[in-house]
């Protein structure tokens, strides 16, 4: 590695809080470990490799999502985690889809996920630049396929694979338990001759599903159940989303990751808690193969970190896909749900996302995040980088008598109060203008300090208005509320400092308003952790966490914004002044025909209530 990409690692790593596997990289770089790795450019065997230059890459990791859903806010942390460290130490990432399993998996979840890892800032592809050896890290695991059939041939020729006759059935109920071993297959004895003449005629789809399966021998009485001979290859007749009707055999999972990270060099394999048990399979796999010289060493590393676990949300794939197919959201594009494509039309940040992951780390204890950790982060990026808009979207009618009727004037307001240099905008100002409704109140509250008859308000970036009165509609309710402006007042003026005031409204011209559609979304469950027992609830009763869905978590209302959004494109975020953050819907807003969603308010008010907020 070249000097320049040396301190450029260094000074990205410092940068970043370190973690568990951080310092195991580090400790990796530090000996050596996976220096003399070669590399042929694309993924495969150990010939293949050993071929090849010496890696460029001082680390791999991956990012291997199965292609059967949507992603959602856990695999973010995965993604910013695999990549982030890639980025850091002068890697590569690999963005690999495990679609081994032809019954789950579809073209539409490929596409979704590759264009939420490019949303969130991570590319797979390095050296376009021409300042490193280029690479398209994109793979499929349905590629590796004939080199998948190839290794387990080779463990059946070794001893180490056979192929188990039994029913799914009778395989269970000789796995054994925790405390009992197992007991071997009746076949567990054939002969090598039988076991590749059976697995062959599998390949050729002479047999139905489930009538046999390629099973590993390992040990029936080890103390880790994963290590039980487990199955390695099924029988699926089933059409494939990239092979087709190829294959009527397909790998197992856990047999075919561990290949997958050595045919592509991975050298950190980074996964989830749940994955550990399967570590000692991982390393005996590879180990047995390297040992035939089919893969280069040194072999892949497997190290697991805790899974994201937010409050307010749940992440299992059962209950989204309920959530969906029951209509309880819109889609997987809902910006209640917490998909990486709902977060996107919310308007949260990819930034955010790569903040927060950052901030939480990567341990190896369970724990239980606040959501509101991750809003709070969302605020934070937000507030550096919306412009401020005004919006009214309770609106009551502001009427100034002694402003000359049919005249106007331009008033100025800084698009970003800590960043002149992105300009001013035009705000009109005329005779009528729409405020919040709750911005007015006829027998004020104590310490109400807004509009009131007789006293004085700030109009934000215009004058100071005195309230005379207002009027009612057939029912009582306010229709419209009467001041008066002084002229001398306007802001950025030398009058303006002579008035004292503890109220400041903003508002929009009624004759230059836009009008919008502004979704006020909000979580989409009242309790923290949804489904699970709270008090009162009887005994040997599970809660739905259906039944926890918050009923306020979405409202439409019609608002009026300010002139300067009228072009506003989709997916353009703005600080709504006093309201939060909004973003343009990226699928229904349009130019004259705007839609808004609340991605999240200035402040948060749920931790001082239990209940749902406005």
């Amino acid at each position: 590695m070249s000097q320049e990409s040396s301190s450029r690692a260094a000074s990205s790593s410092a940068l970043v809080s370190t973690n568990f596997i951080r310092n195991i990289i580090e400790a990796d770089l530090a000996a050596g470990t996976h220096a003399q790795r070669r590399w042929s450019g694309r993924p495969g065997p150990g010939a293949q490799q050993l071929a090849g230059p010496l890696d460029p890459a001082r680390i791999r990791t991956r990012f291997p999502p199965e292609p059967n859903g949507y992603l959602h806010f856990g695999h973010a942390k995965s993604i910013c985690l695999n990549f982030g460290l890639a980025q850091d130490y002068d890697g590569r990432c690999h963005l690999r889809f495990d679609d081994t399993n032809p019954e789950r998996e579809e073209q539409e979840y490929v596409d979704s996920i590759i264009e939420s890892v490019r949303w969130l800032g991570f590319s797979w592809e390095a050296g376009a630049d021409g300042a490193a050896q280029a690479e398209c890290n994109l793979y499929y695991a349905s590629d590796y396929f004939d080199w998948m059939i190839a290794f387990a041939e080779y463990l059946i020729d070794s001893g180490h694979a056979y192929v188990d006759s039994q029913s799914a059935e009778e395989m269970r109920a000789s796995r054994g338990t925790l405390t009992e071993p197992g007991r071997d297959s009746p076949f567990r004895q054939r002969s090598v001759a039988e076991n590749m003449s059976l697995f062959r005629r599998m390949q050729q789809g002479e047999f139905p599903d489930g009538a046999h399966v390629l099973r590993a021998r390992i040990d029936m009485a080890s103390a880790n159940i994963n290590l039980r001979d487990p199955a390695i290859y099924r029988i699926r007749h089933a059409s494939h989303h990239n092979t087709g009707d190829r294959w009527c055999v397909y790998p197992m999972y856990t047999y075919a990751h561990p290949i997958e990270d050595a045919l592509e060099n991975i050298t950190h394999s980074i996964c989830t808690l749940e994955f550990a048990d399967q570590r000692p399979f991982y390393d005996w796999l590879l180990e047995r193969l390297a040992e035939g010289g089919v893969l280069q060493r040194p072999l892949p590393q497997q190290i697991e970190f805790s899974r994201l676990n937010l409050s307010y949300i749940v992440l299992s794939k059962r209950k989204l896909i309920q959530l969906v197919d029951e209509g309880h959201v819109a889609g997987w594009d809902d910006p209640r749900l917490p998909t990486l494509v709902g977060a996107r039309r919310r308007g949260y940040p990819a930034e955010g996302f790569r903040r927060f992951a950052e901030r939480v780390g990567a341990s190896r204890s369970d724990s239980l995040i606040e959501y509101s950790q991750l809003e709070d982060t969302m605020r934070e990026v937000l507030n550096e980088s919306a412009e401020r808009r005004m919006a009214v979207l309770d609106p009551l009618r502001l009427i100034i008598d002694n402003y000359p009727a049919g005249e106007s004037e331009e008033c100025l307001a800084a698009n970003h109060p800590l960043q002149p240099e992105r300009g001013r905008r035009v705000l009109p100002f005329g005779r009528e203008l729409w405020i919040e409704r709750d911005d007015f109140m006829l027998q004020p509250s104590k310490g109400y300090h807004r509009l009131h008859p007789g006293n004085l308000v700030r109009l934000r970036h215009a004058y100071v208005v005195r309230c005379t009165g207002c009027e009612h509609d057939a029912s009582g309710a306010v229709s419209a509320v009467h001041c008066e402006y002084l002229p001398d007042s306007r802001s950025g003026t030398a009058g303006a400092d002579q008035y004292k005031v503890k109220g400041n409204l903003h508002w929009v011209s009624i004759a230059a308003a836009c009008r919008a559609e502004v979704r006020l979304y909000d979580r989409l469950f009242a309790v923290a952790a949804p489904g699970a027992r709270r008090e009162g609830d009887p005994e040997g009763v599970e809660r739905d966490f259906r039944d926890d869905i918050n009923p306020a978590s979405m409202r439409v209302i019609e608002a009026w914004v300010e002139p300067s959004l009228r072009d506003t494109r989709a997916e353009e975020c703005f600080q709504f002044e006093r309201h939060g953050y909004f973003v343009a819907d990226r699928v229904d807003s349009k130019p004259g025909a705007l839609v808004f969603n609340r991605t999240v308010t200035l402040r948060d008010s749920w931790a001082a209530q239990a209940g749902p907020r406005r």
